[in-house]
């Protein structure tokens, strides 16, 4: 008898894009089932829980998560005791305090959390974060050395894991690091390292980004605190840098992170962070931030100053309590990223291109150039990523000298593998964690060094789906796709990485009208040949070959997507955003 799992989902074996469908795992439909049946749940909500693994007892408290439940306590991590307790005292003693900030997302956020908690007991910071080109990433011996000299403690976020030496350097100051990035055996010497992947860590926490960690900190700072009769600046008010960190970093939305999102947004909807509503003003964002606007809209901006710009923009535009600061740092910021996309627009195609001509059937997919600006290959590479569903690579040389960027897949720990190539001598610098890392090589270095971690992420599973393959989770009707329904499978969310917005099919379904749309746009009214229609925008239609859709000629046809409420001028209707079509017949 033929596997189920071998046949094709509603027998879709090439679709208009060239992909497979991909239906749910036997045992994940009989989950599904069991969740219906006892947990009085549409299917469409059934089956996202039963493929996140959520039982029929489990599903209340998934689907609305008590941070207070799953807040693990900050004591459980290395360190954590000295770095609360040197952090007080330096707030309390009026030390001079420098934050040394990684130049993304995460390492902005982390910097900003320290900065406002400390202004909330009355005290300020320096802030400094290093220049990408010039000074590459992580803490370096001037800088550190020039922040000693005149600082009491230095606070390294994001970063500082590896910084043997330039902590070393810092004479005269304290050092705490509060980091994510995988460590080595050895530490270096300073008053702590809280890190929820250093290698006496059980990994449990694992999943943190680094201002995840950077608030486990100050939840143990407040909580001393109390213990002394202080009562330290609220941290839930805190959660909206938290939420933007998590989701830009690329950290699995699962347990203690999916909560801390979710809490975040409802903090960031209040739009009470002067940084946060300017950089939200800027991207047009009129209804309250979701995860993808966190993804899509707010963290290219805040990232565009670490990429092509002054690097502490981003920091200091989330860190800043003056509104006026913070919308022009925001427009400087918006116009960062508008150029950004055009720089990246030209590397990616040129990446592409390498990529195709090796294939894009390997466990690894790369690229290198002469000229790569250093700030979009980590972006190009997460492009290549979606685009072939493998771990991807992408390096831009000066000289000799190649500096890279890296993305994974889901199970595939591309940060370790990293780490193996620097212990085999086979490149000279790389870190980072399981779903991106940095390195830099040299132009002899370079073809080893791909062969070698493309046989290390084979091994890891890397390569084994198929590029075409698109997984869907269930079958909907126009009649079932309603507001009330959207609110429901919203409430399994929120999504991003580990945690993919679920994906629907509608069989069967008659195209009513097309229109074209923007630049390669299409919009489309679907039916089932009830009352009931829906509508659907796909883009990029023309450059996916769904643009055949408009020449339907009455046949059926099953299509494929995400279900949403589009809010324009003033009214909400939902909608399918097209993934994917095949034929019916």
């Amino acid at each position: 008898m033929k596997d189920l799992r071998d046949t094709a989902y509603l027998g879709v074996e090439s679709s208009l894009t060239g992909r497979r469908w991909i239906g749910p795992a036997p045992d994940v439909a009989r989950a599904a089932e069991a969740l219906i049946q006892t947990g009085d749940l549409p299917p469409a909500v059934a089956a996202v829980l039963a493929q996140r693994g959520i039982t029929p007892e489990a599903a209340p408290s998934f689907l609305e998560p008590a941070l207070r439940d799953l807040l693990p306590d900050p004591m459980v991590l290395r360190d954590m005791g000295p770095a609360a307790d040197r952090v007080i005292a330096a707030a309390k003693g009026g030390e001079r305090i420098a934050i040394f900030a990684d130049y993304d997302v995460d390492g902005g956020s982390s910097a900003a959390l320290l900065i406002w908690w400390l202004r909330g007991l009355g005290r300020q910071a320096t802030l400094y974060v290093p220049d990408r080109i010039d000074e590459g990433y992580g803490p370096n011996e001037a800088a550190m050395a020039a922040l000693a000299s005149n600082h009491d403690l230095i606070i390294c976020v994001d970063c500082g894991t590896l910084s043997h030496g330039p902590i070393a350097a810092a004479q005269g100051a304290d050092v705490i690091v509060l980091d994510h990035h995988l460590a080595q055996a050895e530490l270096p010497v300073c008053v702590a390292v809280v890190n929820p992947n250093r290698q006496d860590e059980d990994g449990a926490l694992g999943h943190l980004c680094a201002a995840g960690v950077v608030f486990l900190v100050l939840v143990e700072a407040n909580r001393r605190l109390r213990v002394d009769g202080v009562m330290g600046p609220d941290l839930m008010g805190m959660l909206d840098l938290v939420a933007l960190a998590t989701v830009a970093d690329v950290a699995p939305l699962l347990g203690v992170n999916r909560a801390l999102v979710r809490q975040g947004l409802k903090v960031m909807a209040r739009r009470a962070r002067p940084g946060l509503v300017a950089l939200c003003d800027v991207g047009r964002l009129d209804r309250a931030p979701t995860s993808h606007s966190l993804g899509f809209v707010l963290g290219p901006r805040v990232n565009a100053g670490g990429r092509i710009g002054a690097a502490d923009l981003g920091a200091r535009c989330l860190s800043t309590d003056n509104m006026a600061e913070a919308e022009a740092l925001a427009r400087q910021l918006d116009t960062l990223n508008a150029d950004r996309r055009e720089i990246e627009t030209r590397v990616r195609e040129a990446a592409l291109g390498q990529a195709e001509a090796r294939g894009l059937d390997a466990p690894l997919v790369w690229a290198a150039e002469d000229g790569w600006h250093p700030g979009v290959v980590g972006i190009v590479a997460s492009r290549l990523k979606d685009q072939t569903r493998r771990p991807a690579i992408v390096i831009g040389f000066d000289g000799d000298e190649g500096k890279g960027s890296g993305r994974s897949v889901a199970g595939v720990d591309l940060g370790a593998s990293i780490q193996r190539l620097v212990a085999e001598g086979l490149i000279e610098k790389g870190g980072g964690h399981r779903m991106a890392a940095g390195l830099s090589l040299s132009r002899a270095q370079l073809e080893p060094a791909m062969a070698k971690l493309s046989d290390l992420l084979e091994r890891q599973g890397a390569g084994q789906g198929g590029p075409s393959d698109l997984r869907l989770d269930a079958t909907l009707m126009p009649a079932a796709v309603t507001p009330d329904l959207i609110e429901q499978i919203e409430a399994t969310g929120p999504f991003g990485a580990s945690a993919p917005a679920p994906r629907y099919a509608l069989p069967a379904m008659r195209i009513r009208h097309t229109r074209p749309v923007g630049e390669g746009h299409l919009k489309l009214t679907l039916g089932d040949g009830g009352p009931i229609t829906l509508d659907a925008i796909c883009f990029d239609a023309v450059r996916q070959g769904l643009d055949a859709l408009a020449a339907h000629d009455g046949r059926p046809v099953h299509v494929a997507g995400r279900i949403e409420l589009n809010h324009w001028q003033g009214r909400s209707r939902v909608q399918l955003r097209l993934d994917d079509a095949a034929w019916a017949e």
